[in-house]
């Protein structure tokens, strides 16, 4: 027989022993070490936390809001489906409305792909939500000219940014770094991103809501 780790519990206590020991983490702030410990361990990359960048007070946003039960909107259902629900602390909804009804001639009228055109349908559910757009740069890209567009209307609670892919990825989480919105968020930098580290950042999250 081949000589590997067979016991859940041994992998994942080495697994966060490895990853706690090759990750800095010195300009982390508390309240984010864990969400972030959870990243790395999505992307078995303890070099990702450099291309991290947040608002100081994202976590304590996000988490707030989580407890309050605010809906988590998704661009995608690889993260609606990648999050945990018994760890969400409020039965929180999660809502992807990429395959809702309308969705494919609604992108025809815009110019733009479905991802972005879903965006349009969150219209009141932003208000107070997290929203977690793990694959779409189009999504990001249209979340934030609605939000630079009508900026008394529906604001979220907190924004995690991990698009990924080879266009628009690294340019839209930029642009909500630089859009200097008020509104909380987190996002990893580059074409690096996905649905598994979006929806492990929200696991962590609902996690650690006392």
């Amino acid at each position: 027989m081949l000589d590997y780790v067979r016991d859940p519990a041994e992998i994942y206590r080495q697994s966060f022993a490895i990853i706690r020991a090759e990750t800095d983490l010195s300009r982390v702030p508390d309240d984010l070490a864990e969400v972030v410990i959870r990243i790395v361990h999505a992307a078995a990359t303890p070099g990702i936390v450099a291309d991290l960048a947040w608002t100081p007070d994202f976590a304590a946003a996000a988490k707030s809001a989580l407890e309050k039960g605010a809906p988590i909107l998704t661009d995608t259902r690889m993260v609606s489906e990648g999050i945990i629900s018994r760890r969400l602390p409020a039965g929180n909804p999660v809502i992807c409305s990429l395959y809702d009804d309308g969705i494919p001639d609604h992108a025809k009228r815009i110019g733009n792909t479905r991802s972005a055109a879903a965006v349009d349908l969150w219209g009141e559910k932003m208000d107070g939500a997290v929203i977690a757009i793990g694959n779409a740069p189009t999504a990001l890209f249209r979340l934030l000219e609605i939000l630079m567009e009508a900026k008394d209307g529906p604001r979220p609670a907190a924004i995690l940014g991990f698009p990924i892919g080879f266009v628009g990825a690294a340019e839209s989480k930029e642009a909500l770094i630089d859009a200097d919105l008020g509104i909380p968020y987190l996002a990893l930098r580059g074409r690096r991103g996905g649905s598994a580290l979006a929806a492990a950042a929200i696991n962590a999250l609902g996690r650690s809501v006392d």
